[in-house]
């Protein structure tokens, strides 16, 4: 009877240890939370940061302005003196836009994607929408706030209608150069793009023909006051005028900063460049007239014999393909006042500047 009154004891004695340990350890111990809610939290976070900052601050009628053109052609120059001014802030170039516009633009013309994506749900109004949001995200998210928000990615323009679409009160800069300057300029600084024949002005210039037809073309199709080429040659020759017109076009005030870009470079809130982009060097200078004439000398006899040919876009941007070389000084007509073309739609753009 002692021994069994024993156990007894000893049994109980145990179950309460252990019921007293259990109570003990389950209040002082949190147990491991499932990283589901915090994976759930961090996307609430995140769709509410993107809905506040890109639909709300941002939606799709802001005026964002957005600067293009064939690379070499003064578009990080341009970006360069926006950046100057207190309202804008442009910065360096993302890269991801104009191939994300690519890809839109092949899931356009794929008859066999479009089928693909209609029996999906996924309608051009919802493509449309996805891209606008991204493109917001990107602008707004790779810098810090302005008034203005600016992009720079010169093959972006060579879908300028597409942007237009669904930015429609966007502004874009076309920036415009000789293609014997712009040619040169890539193959002596080894500026790599996607399809080009560096060893070869001949396919360069023909090549830098056809992708500014389709920018030109196409800004000239824009809407009245949505679109202004610029000519670099201009730009530097007579900054001060261009620049007035440039920002009368944005609906800027005239900031006299934009005369004096160079001295805003690497400067809090002034102009961050890139170590990475090839025109750096260049543009932390002053503006100058040191370049125009940089290609004469260098392009071989029969390319000059047959440039009208090669490069028809030359005398189409009124730069005369026979003068050797030209007198940019004297004011060529502006081609923003020439005919305007009429459905011109936005091709993809596989080229690329590369480093």
């Amino acid at each position: 009877m002692r021994s069994a009154r024993s156990r007894l004891l000893l049994g109980s004695a145990l179950f309460c240890a252990a019921s007293l340990l259990y109570l003990a350890s389950s209040g002082l111990q949190c147990p491991p939370r499932s990283p589901r809610p915090r994976w759930a939290e961090l996307s609430s976070l995140l769709a509410n940061r993107s809905q506040s900052s890109a639909a709300n601050l941002f939606p799709e009628d802001t005026p964002l302005i957005f600067i293009g053109g064939f690379p070499r052609s003064g578009t990080t120059l341009m970006r360069a003196l926006l950046d100057a001014h207190a309202a804008v802030r442009c910065g360096e170039e993302t890269r991801v836009i104009p191939r994300l516009l690519a890809m839109r633009a092949t899931w356009s013309r794929s008859v066999k994607e479009r089928i693909r994506l209609d029996e999906a749900g996924v309608t051009e109004r919802v493509l449309d929408s996805a891209v606008r949001a991204f493109l917001l995200e990107v602008i707004m998210g790779h810098g810090e706030p302005a008034p203005r928000l600016c992009n720079k990615d010169p093959f972006a323009l060579k879908s300028l209608s597409y942007l237009a679409r669904i930015f429609p009160k966007a502004k874009f800069v076309l920036m415009l150069r000789d293609g014997r300057a712009t040619v040169h300029s890539m193959i002596s600084r080894k500026v790599t793009i996607s399809g080009f024949d560096l060893s070869s002005y001949r396919d360069s210039l023909s090549k830098w023909s056809a992708a500014m037809d389709t920018m030109f073309s196409q800004c000239q199709a824009a809407s009245e006051g949505s679109c202004l080429p610029v000519s670099y040659e201009q730009l530097v020759l007579r900054p001060e005028q261009e620049l007035r017109k440039l920002l009368n076009f944005l609906d800027l005030p005239w900031d006299p900063a934009v005369m004096h870009h160079q001295d805003l470079i690497g400067k809090a809130g002034g102009i961050s460049l890139s170590k990475v982009e090839r025109s750096t060097d260049q543009v932390m200078r002053p503006l100058n007239t040191d370049a125009l004439a940089k290609w004469v000398g260098h392009i071989p006899p029969d390319v000059l014999r047959d440039m009208a040919h090669i490069a028809p876009m030359l005398a189409r941007l009124g730069y005369d393909p026979r003068a050797n070389p030209p007198e940019y000084r004297r004011a060529a007509v502006s081609p923003a006042n020439g005919p305007r073309s009429r459905g011109i739609t936005e091709t993809p753009h596989p080229s690329r500047e590369q480093d």
